[in-house]
């Protein structure tokens, strides 16, 4: 049995999806376990970039298993149109299972995400408008409507009638817009569960008898820990559990299955949307990272916000998701800095903080402790071992692991599958 959980260990766009498209080379199963299609992956292959949103990361390796768990919300219509650009592009989707479990994204669900955005005003969240809280929402209200249920003609039927209903009166009587028509929705929805049947099964089941017959399972993570709803800078957080734990609710499998956490780093900071970022630069520096890295949102487009490594949060991952390895993402956008700086702690009012502090108000006014490193200022894009890194590069790197006592386990120099350094076995 071998089941590795990856996950993100900033707010996302750590470059998640390389580190899973490099080890699903190795795995048998890859496993998409929580989120919708706000989340993005994009993955280099032999030059050529993949944009995903729900399709697990191994869908670009041919005889993986690519499974979307319970936990994910499905968008049909996204879900179909990946569906049929990887086909166009010659990749086989025949492995690919949905959970009967998982939730749907209706149309009501988009509208009403953005709607309520927009009545937030200056307290918005930063939404990508997809549908995917109001999705949740409805889950945890328990009137949501399941994979299982769309593809029962009567079911569905029955559960659209009422929700819409309650939908449309909201929506006209509290943002006063016009609701849905029940056959036009009914339609199209039906229409969708036709094509999307042959790939929705039990996948709990499928995984655990996977695992049980010895194959290697990877499980992969989308957005990151700072954007769990329990754990993350709430509200400004994601409605599902991106962290380690979240594998095993939102895929069905019991945690004693887990092997070893891979928590991806990316080698500074980013954020998109709302909320405190204590390491953010609002300079040239900034700026430098931002077009060097081209750190704009694979889902919206949106310019991240750009900061310096943040190795407060990283702990804060460790602790949470039991992490055994860093997989260190985009060191070589760092390449031409003379000087890099590391945060190492925070102080509040003049004391420095033990823990990771649950109140905003708090986080937005701490003052990042920095230590500064030479930086090494030469092109490490061709580097293929780490001992051949330039001695700053290593120093950085190494200072990161003593600061959250988590050893390195991968490091990326560049988006490229080849352009990855192993140091230590994964599967």
């Amino acid at each position: 049995m071998s089941a590795v959980v990856v996950i993100g260990t900033q707010w996302g766009d750590e470059g998640k999806g390389k580190i899973v498209d490099y080890l699903a080379e190795k795995a048998d199963v890859v496993v998409r376990y929580a989120g919708g299609s706000n989340a993005g992956h994009t993955v280099v292959v032999e030059g050529k970039e993949f944009k995903l949103h729900l399709l697990p990361s191994g869908i670009l390796y041919p005889g993986k298993t690519c499974v979307v768990g319970n936990g994910v919300v499905v968008d049909p219509e996204i879900l179909l149109q990946e569906i049929h650009r990887m086909q166009q592009e010659g990749i086989d989707t025949s492995s690919l299972l949905i959970s009967n479990r998982a939730h749907v994204i209706m149309p009501y669900h988009r509208l009403l995400d953005a709607l309520d955005e927009e009545n937030r005003g200056e307290h918005k969240i930063g939404t990508t408008k997809r549908g995917i809280g109001p999705c949740y929402m409805d889950k945890n209200a328990r009137i949501g409507i399941r994979m299982v249920d769309l593809l029962d003609a009567e079911e569905f039927s029955s559960k659209l009638a009422r929700n819409l209903k309650e939908k449309n009166q909201l929506l006209q009587a509290v943002y006063g817009v016009e609701g849905f028509d029940y056959d036009t929705v009914r339609q199209e929805y039906l229409t969708y569960a036709e094509e999307l049947r042959p790939y929705v099964t039990d996948t709990a089941a499928a995984l655990h008898q996977a695992i049980g017959n010895g194959h290697k399972v990877l499980f992969e993570g989308a957005q990151a820990t700072l954007l769990d709803l329990d754990h993350g800078t709430y509200p400004y957080v994601t409605s599902s559990h991106p962290i380690a734990g979240g594998a095993c609710i939102g895929a069905g499998i019991g945690p004693s299955k887990i092997d070893k956490v891979i928590g991806v780093v990316k080698a500074y900071s980013t954020r998109v949307g709302e909320g405190p970022f204590p390491t953010e630069l609002l300079d040239a520096t900034g700026d430098h990272i931002r077009e060097r890295g081209h750190e704009y949102g694979t889902t919206t487009g949106r310019p991240r916000r750009c900061g310096w490594l943040d190795a407060c949060v990283v702990k804060y991952a460790g602790q949470l998701s039991g992490i055994d390895y860093m997989a260190i993402t985009r060191l070589d956008i760092l390449d031409e800095l003379a000087s890099i700086k590391l945060c190492v702690g925070y102080r509040y009012q003049g004391k420095l903080l033990n823990e990771m502090p649950a109140s905003l108000k708090v986080l937005a006014q701490v003052e990042p402790v920095y230590e500064e490193l030479p930086g090494w200022q030469q092109d490490i894009s061709g580097i293929r071992k780490y001992e051949d890194l330039p001695p700053n590069a290593k120093r950085y790197l190494e200072r990161l692991s003593e600061v959250t006592n988590i050893d390195l386990g991968i490091v990326s120099v560049g988006p490229g599958r080849e352009q990855t350094i192993i140091m230590k076995t994964i599967f």
